[in-house]
């Protein structure tokens, strides 16, 4: 157990609700300092919500918040000079240029004329944009304008970094480069916050939590969290897939089935006290074999009503 001291981020019983929707329901996390922490899971699962909770940007209907020592909402003012923060939707001034996108940003961080252009021409270096200073933020590519968002964030050198999905529209290369950025930031010592729905982003955290309705079905390591999954994964090659798809999601023992490419991944549930030998049985003319678990098989066996 981390003391209050190592950690970014501690949170106890956090909920809010809109109207009659509960969008957070009963939120623990402790995230260290110098880490780099996931939130994984679809659309309407209340990352973008625990975030603004976190931000101080929104208030929670209860619990208990303290993020970098302080108490939220009532210290949120103190914060607030302390964190950055990436929204999903490119939200600097498109009419603006790239320098002046930064120089803006500075100023609102109180920043000194030369501090700012001192600072703001480190980052144009350190994220390519120099031959695009000038340029309006409004006609940059999508990679572009998430290097230009992550340097604006990042401008008066915050101790925590909010990043809500920042990469779900760019392209592999750019989100690849883009996470060597966010492990350079966490090598200097910047604790990182970032909620994704791509499996693979989600496998480079440090540690992350599974969200669903609101609600954390899973908190760790990504190898923590394969090595205490609640299944077996096994693949099964040979004729007739989807027939023996439609069949095995039919029985109690079996979690999920889905084709990748020639081969039919299947999750037996641990319950299962021979797992292999009881999926042997059920087949035909196939063959299976035990594989690792992806961080895939964690969010299926744990979400969707599984939650095993």
């Amino acid at each position: 157990m981390k003391q209050d001291s190592e950690l970014a981020i501690r949170v106890r019983n956090m909920s809010r609700t809109f109207g009659d929707k509960l969008a957070v329901d009963q939120l623990d996390l402790d995230i260290p300092k110098g880490t780099i922490y996931g939130f994984l899971g679809p659309n309407g699962c209340g990352k973008s919500t625990s975030i603004r909770m976190l931000t101080g940007l929104l208030t929670p209907t209860s619990g208990d918040i303290r993020v970098l020592g302080y108490e939220l909402p009532r210290q949120a003012e103190l914060l607030r000079t302390r964190i950055g923060y990436m929204t999903q939707k490119f939200s600097l001034y498109e009419t603006l240029s790239v320098r002046e996108n930064l120089d803006f940003v500075g100023q609102i961080y109180s920043l000194g004329r030369q501090q700012r252009r001192q600072r703001i021409d480190e980052l144009l270096r350190l994220y390519s944009l120099g031959d695009h200073q000038k340029q309006m933020a409004g006609s940059l590519s999508g990679g572009q304008k998430q290097r230009l968002a992550l340097a604006a964030a990042t401008l008066h050198h915050p101790d925590l970094l909010f990043l809500d999905e920042p990469t779900s529209a760019v392209d592999p290369e750019n989100r690849r480069e883009f996470w060597e950025r966010l492990f350079d930031l966490c090598h200097q010592g910047t604790t990182i916050l970032v909620s994704t729905h791509y499996m693979d982003e989600a496998e480079r955290c440090h540690a992350l939590a599974i969200l669903e309705d609101g609600v954390k079905r899973a908190d760790g390591s990504p190898d923590q969290l394969m090595q205490d999954m609640g299944a077996r994964v096994f693949e099964v090659s040979g004729d007739d897939l989807r027939a023996l798809k439609t069949r095995l999601i039919n029985q109690p023992q079996v979690i999920s089935a889905a084709q990748l490419g020639t081969r039919l991944r299947v999750l037996v549930r641990k319950s299962e006290p021979q797992p292999q030998q009881w999926l042997q049985q059920q087949l035909l003319n196939q063959t299976s074999e035990e594989v690792r678990p992806s961080l895939e098989d964690v969010f299926v066996s744990c979400t969707g009503g599984h939650h095993v």
